[in-house]
């Protein structure tokens, strides 16, 4: 997929805004069958938006808020009933205005406002396929004991992966879901570790669990979601690459539009609620739900989205779920008194607007009990594109720096090797990278702990992390110009929140 902007999230604490529905996240849920969504583009072309209507889970109250949505012009998509959820599609230009005024809606707004081009994950630059004359070198390479291509991968070996592969590689009873663009399992580093079982296609905002729905609807584009279920979970098996947790296993949960390559509110709360409902343990969402970068909570429509999404992850949380998501890309300070968002909406025109990172939110990353991960180098340094932030990071870990950081590996590649679509292997570097390695941590920490729910495994990622502490300067560009400020102390800053994960450590 085509990159884009980039993403963060807040800190801990649940906003105030957020209060009405943390309390509902922990009930039992399960989706209403309903028929397939139409696509973005037919709802489009119909002059049809997609709407989430949020109300409470009681039976009454759910029935009475359907009469209502079908009453003013909506039709009834799907409702996630234990999160009082509703997804719908209206041509009436004015239903959000009039369902927000119906007794029992808590908020309600549309989840778009027109299509247009993909934007959404977390990786930073093109793709960079590895050739075969290049594959050959790094294979020559190669020590006993090592995958074919591990020699070019030093984000192993930066968290002491490759050690704690031979102590213990992952169990098979903890499975890791990636949101994202969907997942090629047929490739032969992610075929011995993927559950087809616990996938699906969420697009639309309804599961839809067919074979191979899971895959990418075009490899050559989008092949984010392989990118990342390689990093986390690719085989031992004398192919290729391996994975942070190889012995663990790895789910694919499209929700990337087909139309225009967007993560749709809609789609990442079914995909929360299948997760939650098909026995996942960890989820990674290395992307920010379209179309807003930030979702202000004084614009209705925005405030529908964190609310629905955060519904959604916190009923994934309430089933036992830790969610891990990307810090975002754009070298923004994410406990600033003010940030410039020049890209949203990133489905029309975006317009400048100067928001507050703490009454704005990106989604999923910024919402409670959500690890926010940030990214670094092979010099364990905060990759020059990572957003950052004191009391917003949680924890740090190798995303990749084609810049400033580059490793003495066969390729000197500072980027992130792993797998791609049609069996082959590229080079990604960006917060998305980071996330996933962060996650195969969290599920080593599982497979160790097999006992710890989310809050616990949460405090045990962050207690077995390395924290390099706040740099002396960080001019990176050598300009004389600080690039980023860190804030905070040796234990806990901005930088690198906990510290950057430590593999070796988790099975320790």
């Amino acid at each position: 997929m085509a990159h884009l902007p980039s993403r963060r999230r807040l800190a801990l604490a649940v906003p105030v805004a957020l209060s009405l529905t943390a309390s509902l996240g922990f009930l039992p849920a399960a989706a209403s069958a309903a028929p397939r969504a139409a696509s973005t583009a037919e709802a489009a072309e119909a002059g049809t938006l997609a709407y989430v209507v949020n109300t409470s889970v009681d039976h009454r109250t759910l029935e009475s808020v359907k009469r209502a949505v079908v009453a003013h012009g909506g039709t009834i998509v799907t409702t996630y009933e234990k999160i009082g959820v509703i997804v719908v599609h209206s041509a009436n230009p004015d239903f959000g205005k009039e369902i927000r005024a119906v007794r029992g809606v808590h908020s309600a707004g549309a989840t778009r406002t027109a299509p247009l081009k993909a934007a959404g994950t977390t990786d930073e630059g093109a793709v960079q396929l590895l050739t075969k004359e290049e594959a050959a070198k790094v294979t020559r390479e190669a020590a006993d004991g090592q995958e074919p291509l591990e020699a070019d991968q030093w984000d192993l070996r930066a968290i002491g992966a490759d050690k704690a592969a031979k102590i213990n590689p992952g169990s098979r009873n903890v499975t890791v879901a990636v949101i994202d663009t969907g997942v090629d399992d047929t490739h032969p580093d992610l075929a011995p570790s993927f559950s087809a079982a616990q996938s699906a296609n969420c697009v639309g905002g309804v599961a839809d669990t067919t074979p191979g729905a899971w895959r990418p609807y075009n490899p050559d584009e989008d092949y984010h979601g392989t990118h990342v279920a390689g990093e986390i979970a690719a085989a031992r098996n004398g192919v290729g690459v391996a994975g942070v947790a190889p012995g663990v296993k790895v789910a694919g949960i499209k929700v990337s539009d087909p139309n225009d390559g967007l993560f749709y509110p809609e789609n990442v709360v079914c995909a929360f609620v299948f997760a939650a409902d098909h026995g996942v343990e960890i989820t990674n969402n290395s992307y920010y739900v379209d179309p807003w970068l930030y979702n202000c909570m004084d614009d209705p429509d925005q405030r529908a989205i964190v609310d629905a999404v955060n519904r959604a992850q916190l009923y994934a949380q309430g089933k036992g779920i830790l969610n891990l998501a990307s810090a975002g890309n754009s070298n923004h300070d994410l406990d600033a008194d003010a940030i410039v968002d020049e890209t949203s909406p990133d489905d029309a025109t975006p317009v400048t607007r100067t928001i507050d990172p703490h009454e704005c939110f990106d989604v999923p990353t910024q919402l409670p009990g959500v690890v926010t991960v940030s990214a670094t180098g092979v010099n364990n340094v905060k990759s020059y594109y990572s957003s950052y932030g004191n009391g917003v990071v949680d924890i740090a870990a190798p995303g990749g720096d084609r810049k400033y950081q580059i490793p003495d590996t066969p390729s000197q590649n500072g980027r992130i090797l792993s797998t791609m679509p049609n069996n082959s292997y590229g080079f990604l570097q960006g917060t998305s990278m980071a996330s996933p390695h962060a996650a195969g941590v969290a599920a080593l920490l599982k497979s160790t702990h097999p006992w710890a729910g989310p809050q616990a495994l949460q405090a045990l990622l962050k207690a077995q992390a390395d924290n390099p502490g706040c740099p002396a300067s960080y001019d990176q560009d050598g300009d004389g110009t600080q690039d980023a400020t860190c804030e905070g102390g040796p234990r806990v800053n901005g930088f690198y929140g906990f510290g950057i994960v430590n593999a070796l450590r988790a099975v320790k």
